[in-house]
């Protein structure tokens, strides 16, 4: 990248994805063995492909091809969402963890949009220069 160069680890949004990815796996092994392998292999996939399309972009070194990882990590975190809401209806998942994962899902969401949002910013500064 440019040589305003963060490592990966310093990131707050790559901390943010592997607590997700962390409080996740949590509540997958909570989950009754029938409800394992569909839905929990579902959600846990999908917020484990947050943070390592988040990685997978960041080491592509081109803005723009970064983006396009950050934009599939977005997608991810939607699905998240998703599973989540599944989870929660279908009384698997208990109110407070429920709460406690929206709120970093959506702490999340933000700081992968601003994350996003200043990458495009970087690369249009070095196309301009």
């Amino acid at each position: 990248m440019a040589n305003t160069y963060i490592p990966l680890e310093e990131l707050q949004v790559y901390h943010l994805a592997k607590e997700v990815s962390d409080a996740t796996w949590e509540i997958y092994c909570t989950l009754p063995q029938e409800h394992k392998y569909k839905l929990g292999q579902q959600f846990l996939s999908a917020a484990d492909s947050v943070g390592a399309n988040i990685c997978e972009g960041y080491g592509r070194y081109h803005y723009l091809d970064s983006v396009r990882f950050y934009y599939y990590s977005r997608g991810s975190l939607q699905e998240t969402k998703w599973w989540v809401s599944r989870l929660e209806v279908r009384k698997l998942i208990d109110i407070e963890n429920a709460t406690e994962l929206k709120k970093k899902l959506n702490d999340l969401a933000v700081k992968l949009n601003n994350f996003i949002t200043q990458t495009k910013k970087q690369a249009t500064t070095q196309k301009n220069n």
